[in-house]
């Protein structure tokens, strides 16, 4: 039995309404009701009536541990929290051709613990064939299935039992139950529900593919990040070989991970030791190159911090800066101009964070000082030099997070001198003679170059 249901759908958010309305009464945009029918079939795979559950105190609750299979990719399973909880839906998104794929490609051809179903609705099976042939070892417990409607991708998946399924992506999920067109909300959030509630049930991970919008969100309703367990970001520049993966939500692990690959012709590498990569072109005898410890997510890394001041020889100077914030940019310029007496108001000004990195840990503003002031006065920074400190409007370093494990990633690379804060309480690892700390700019400056 068919019951047919017209309902009006705000193409920004999602939210439903049975008349039309000039302006969307949950985002507040306008004219972005579309007219949707949706067919509404009974089905044999959800009982209409859940049984009902009663309450229980807490403490009488016994906690149970989530049991985790590895993928076989190291950083992955960083990511993750250590591994896969069977059950969870992951969101995997990122630019277009970013490598999204070929990271969830590999992973399956990696994974040798079971069985995997990857689910295309965007290539044929010769396409992903032909790329999985360079980028792993094909094996026969992977298979491949090209659908897009959520009811053959689950009767598929429960004629093979798969341990974890890949849906390429979620945008293209077409569900015949729902008259719309792929890829708008009521597809999306409806088909992502559908195949939710079948991974919960079967015990079966589950990883969609996502797409991200020119302002940088994830295409699809809001409501789609709320009802997955996890959401991965996979970023970087498509002009450099690095790649992160950024977890923002996690409800089996920390959300601070991060992974790093880089890009080969035979897929992504897992980087182990991502600050040696980093560091590799970094010359310490040459003006306007800093090396700055940060953190991301947990992990340190040192960084390139590369500076060019030059004048400014057509009126208005420019400001320009790549993988930071060109306002936090000026800043600094205004806290040098004002504190400490650097006239750079009509000089050029550009920043570079080597690698293509996008960075916005405020511990690499001391490195950023430095750099600009060494490319200003055409002074290279003494060899062995790494910095890590927030600086404030009056000219003051301020202590950053996890300075430990900063100073032990600088120590561990060779750095003979780190800047940090006065203000950190003193440690075992900061009464090192390698550490040297200052209150204000002007200090370290008088330290550096006298």
């Amino acid at each position: 039995m068919t019951k047919t249901k017209t309902v009006f759908v705000c193409q920004n958010c999602g939210h439903s309404s049975l008349k039309w309305e000039g302006k969307c009464s949950s985002c507040g945009e306008w004219n972005t009701y579309v007219e949707q029918t949706i067919l509404k079939k009974k089905s044999g795979r959800i009982s209409e009536r859940p049984t009902k559950s009663s309450s229980i105190p807490i403490n009488q609750v016994e906690a149970h541990y989530q049991s985790r299979s590895l993928t076989g990719d190291k950083e992955a399973d960083r990511v993750l929290g250590g591994g896969m909880v069977p059950g969870s839906l992951i969101l995997v998104a990122g630019e277009p051709g970013i490598g999204k794929s070929t990271l969830l490609l590999q992973t399956a051809l990696r994974y040798t613990s079971g069985k995997i179903l990857y689910v295309s609705g965007e290539e044929s099976k010769g396409q992903i064939a032909n790329r999985a042939s360079r980028i792993g070892a094909l094996h026969e417990n992977c298979f491949l299935l090209t659908e897009t409607d959520p009811d053959d991708i689950i009767d598929q998946a429960k004629e093979i039992k798969p341990d974890f399924i890949v849906i390429d992506s979620v945008q293209t999920l077409n569900a015949s139950w729902i008259d719309s067109s792929p890829g708008s909300i009521s597809q999306i959030r409806e088909s992502a529900a559908s195949l939710m509630r079948f991974a919960k049930e079967e015990n079966v991970t589950l990883f969609l593919i996502g797409h991200i919008t020119k302002d940088g969100n994830i295409a699809g309703p809001k409501v789609l990040e709320h009802m997955v367990d996890a959401v991965l970001i996979f970023e970087g520049d498509q002009n450099h070989v690095f790649r992160l993966l950024r977890c923002t939500k996690n409800r089996f692990g920390n959300t601070n991970e991060l992974g790093i690959y880089k890009m080969e012709g035979s897929g992504l590498v897992p980087i182990e030791n991502p600050s040696e990569l980093l560091l590799s072109g970094y010359a310490d005898n040459l003006s306007g190159s800093a090396a700055a410890a940060i953190i991301e997510g947990i992990r340190p890394l040192v960084i390139e911090v590369q500076a060019l001041v030059s004048t400014a020889v057509y009126g208005t100077p420019q400001r320009s800066a790549t993988g930071y914030d060109v306002r936090r940019l000026n800043m600094l310029l205004a806290v040098l101009e004002k504190r400490c007496g650097f006239k750079l108001g009509n000089k050029d000004v550009f920043l570079n964070i080597a690698g293509g990195l996008k960075i916005q840990d405020p511990s690499i503003d001391l490195a950023v000082v430095a750099a600009i002031l060494s490319s200003s006065e055409d002074l290279s920074i003494p060899k062995g030099t790494c910095f890590a400190g927030e600086v404030g409007l009056s000219g003051e370093i301020r202590p950053v997070n996890r300075i430990e494990l900063r100073v032990s990633e600088a120590q561990k690379l060779g750095f003979e001198s780190i800047f940090i804060s006065k203000h950190h309480e003193a440690g075992d690892s900061l009464s090192s003679k390698t550490v040297l700390t200052v209150p204000h700019v002007r200090d370290m400056l008088t330290h550096m170059f006298g």
